[in-house]
């Protein structure tokens, strides 16, 4: 059963959906008045024309599109970035131009996809030991094999 999001699209857009049935990501577009250029290495935050009432218990991710990466070198910063239960402003994007040309984003192009998630709550317990494994504080490429 599928979770239900409200959502205002202030946009001439599509709502953001799924390409294919067995997709994980849906598409999100560009909300522009005029065409964005980034130069190699420039950053900016483009706007969706989208807001959403997420449930609580849910978050909604901005990751990148594999194909927008690999064709143009542009991806998000932040990923994967995180749409909170309680954030009611506009999505917006921040893409990054990762190539050695300029790249334009043009009005309703597909910058990114979003990812509805289910949270959970985590509550601390402090202490003074933690368990024992293989492991241990092996980490950033060790595996814990000897």
């Amino acid at each position: 059963m599928a979770v239900e999001i409200k959502i205002i699209n202030q946009s001439s857009n599509p709502l953001p959906g799924y390409a294919t049935t067995g997709a994980s990501g849906m598409d999100v577009r560009a909300h522009l008045e005029a065409p964005v250029t980034l130069q190699p290495l420039e950053r900016v935050l483009i706007p969706t024309g989208i807001f959403m009432e997420i449930p609580g218990g849910y978050e909604v991710q901005v990751r990148p599109r594999s194909g927008l990466a690999v064709k143009q070198g542009l991806t998000c910063l932040n990923t994967p970035g995180t749409i909170d239960a309680d954030y009611r402003g506009e999505v917006k994007v921040i893409l990054i131009n990762l190539s050695n040309e300029e790249q334009v984003i043009q009005q309703g192009d597909r910058i990114a996809q979003l990812v509805v998630q289910k949270v959970e709550k985590a509550e601390w317990v402090e202490t003074a030991v933690l368990g024992e494994t293989l492991r241990a504080a092996g980490g950033f490429g060790h595996t814990g094999k000897q």
